[in-house]
Formats: structure tokens, C-alpha cells, sequence
């Protein structure tokens, strides 16, 4: 398998092109901020053909490439439902305009074809199969993707602003919600095997196993203690 991923634009926000291997079809995740420049370079470096761009969520800092990448290949975007509104709306998302200083030149909009996701659906892309599992509470309409264990390769999980190394997505923005995002902590990390590597929207690479044993939040989740008794997360992205 072939994952290749690198942090874009003004937030870091990590975009993953995953393929079976050089030289073949590829699903694109979280073209975000001034990403499309590092995926055409990843796509020829690999020698990838596109079929597809899935988003785990709709902030700006996910989605900003979203338009231009599908533009450049002709492919669709998978979006849930409850989040697509984000795409045309950025400002509304984010309770406040953005700064065009920060942004720079910005294609606002959706792509030409858009699809849905929905929970528990299973994606077959590009020779991949991702499972998918709404979970909000970062956004109401945040989803992660995992890939199943292939021989010596462990599960891998793309968890978005869901889960981070040490931490978890941020619910102060509008249709963010703490209690909601442990809840969803609860139903869809906790039942993953410790060897299942996590490919967050930002920052390093971890595991179930590690941040089951570490992050503070999904201890507290795995102790069935779910109060919110913990600090505010750090701030990552939107």
C-alpha cells in the first residue's frame, strides 16, 4: 500500500493520497488550504491517477482545494450530508469571516459532481475498501475512514480532527459539540485494535494503542467517566 500525506496551508491540515501502489489509482482525503500544488506533485512523483477526493469534514481548512483538485482530474467529493453546506458557506461554519491576508486566492464552492456519505457505508475506491463512521461533535457532519488489516499491514484509520496524537478535534466552533465528540470517542476508536494506525487531520502519526494508553480524553472516555472533566484540547486547524 502506498499512503502518502503532507501538511498544507495555513493550518497544517494533513492530506493523504492512498493508492495500492505506484503507478495506480488513488483516493485523495482532505485536499485543504493550498493543497492542490503538493497533490499534483504527489501525483507524479507516484504516478497516481485520482478517482476520487473524500473529506472527513467541511471546515475550510479541509475542504479549500476541494474545487480545483476534482477540477483538475474530473472526479467526484464524498462529503456527509450535514457538513456539505461548508463548502459554499465557509464563514458560516466558522461563526466569523476569514481574513484574506491569512487565505490568499480561495475557490469557493463544490466540485461539479458530490456524493454523500453515510455511516457505516463501505467506500471501494481506487482497489481500496474504506468503512466509514459518522462521527460528530467536531462538526455534526465529521466522518473518519479505516481501511482493513491486510496481511502484515495493520488496519489504518484516518480519523480527521476527530482524534489527534495527545488529543482531540476542538467543539468551540458552531455545530461543535464536547459531550458529543467523547460520545463519539466512545463508539468508534475505543472498539479499534491497539495496532491500528492513526492518520490524523493534523499533526503526527500514532495508534489506537498509544493514545488508548495516553491521551488524556480517551482514557477518560475508556473509564466511562465521560464528564468533560478534562482541559479544553489544545487548538488544531478549525
Amino acid at each position: 500500500m502506498l499512503i502518502a500525506g503532507f501538511p498544507a496551508g495555513a493550518w497544517g491540515t494533513n492530506c493523504y493520497l492512498v493508492a495500492p501502489a505506484a503507478g495506480e489509482e488513488c483516493v485523495i482525503i482532505d485536499p485543504g488550504h493550498q493543497a492542490a500544488q503538493g497533490v499534483e506533485e504527489a501525483v507524479a512523483k507516484h504516478r497516481l491517477k485520482p478517482v476520487a477526493v473524500v473529506l472527513t469534514h467541511g471546515h475550510l481548512d479541509h475542504v479549500a482545494s476541494v474545487v480545483p483538485v476534482c477540477g483538475a482530474h474530473d472526479v467526484p467529493a464524498w462529503i456527509h450530508p450535514a457538513d456539505r453546506f461548508m463548502m459554499s458557506d465557509p464563514e458560516k461554519a466558522l461563526g466569523r469571516s476569514i481574513g484574506l491576508p491569512l487565505l490568499g486566492e480561495l475557490t469557493v464552492g463544490e466540485p461539479d459532481d458530490v456524493k454523500e456519505l453515510a455511516d457505516g457505508a463501505e467506500l471501494k475506491l481506487a482497489g481500496l475498501e474504506l468503512t466509514v463512521a459518522h462521527a460528530p461533535g467536531h462538526t455534526k457532519g465529521s466522518v473518519t475512514f479505516r481501511m482493513p488489516e491486510q496481511a502484515d499491514i495493520p488496519s489504518v484509520f484516518f480519523s480527521g480532527d476527530l482524534l489527534f496524537a495527545g488529543s482531540i478535534g476542538r467543539t468551540d466552533l458552531p455545530g461543535g459539540d464536547h459531550a458529543e465528540i467523547l460520545e463519539s470517542l466512545a463508539r468508534v476508536v475505543l472498539p479499534l485494535d491497539d495496532s491500528t494506525v492513526v492518520l490524523s487531520g493534523h499533526g503526527p502519526q500514532t495508534s489506537i494503542g498509544r493514545e488508548r494508553a495516553t491521551n488524556p480524553f480517551l482514557r477518560e472516555v475508556a473509564a466511562g467517566l465521560g464528564g468533560g472533566t478534562q482541559e479544553p484540547a489544545p487548538r488544531r486547524g478549525m
